[in-house]
């Protein structure tokens, strides 16, 4: 009988942790909205702001190159991408703009509130369409 009441609460919280990681692994699901949406600005224009944008927001994780290496993503439970493959790139630049300025999938946060003009989030998806390999 010890045995059972000592399995009982091993198994509830083996399930849940394994439900919450199941919820790591969803798909991210960008709303139709964002993934027909158009960029507004021009790709070839002010890509050294994107750039700035970037390695000040961006780099810290996702790193220089793209690569998902950057000093904080060992700290991060999911995977960072690679934003120089070709499955990366084939993404819209508004399924982009969703994930990297709405965010708040995963370790992913949300930026509106660090980067207020969302023309400045649509000039980083243009320097980060650069790192294509």
């Amino acid at each position: 009988m010890k045995t059972i009441k000592f399995l009982i609460p091993l198994f509830v919280v083996a399930v849940a942790f394994l439900s919450f990681k199941m919820e790591d692994q969803e798909k991210w699901v960008v709303p139709a909205k964002y993934e027909k949406m158009e960029n507004p600005t021009n790709p070839k224009k002010d890509l050294a702001i994107g750039k700035s944008l970037y390695n000040k927001h961006c780099k810290s994780c996702h790193g220089k190159e793209g690569y998902g290496d950057g000093p904080k993503a060992a700290d991060q439970d999911g995977d960072l991408g690679d934003f120089s493959s070709a499955e990366f790139q084939k993404q819209s630049d508004g399924a982009i703009f969703y994930k990297s300025w709405i965010g708040d999938f995963g370790d992913m946060p949300n930026y509106q509130k660090k980067i207020p003009d969302a023309e400045d989030a649509w000039l980083i998806v243009n320097y980060v369409r650069t790192l294509e390999e």
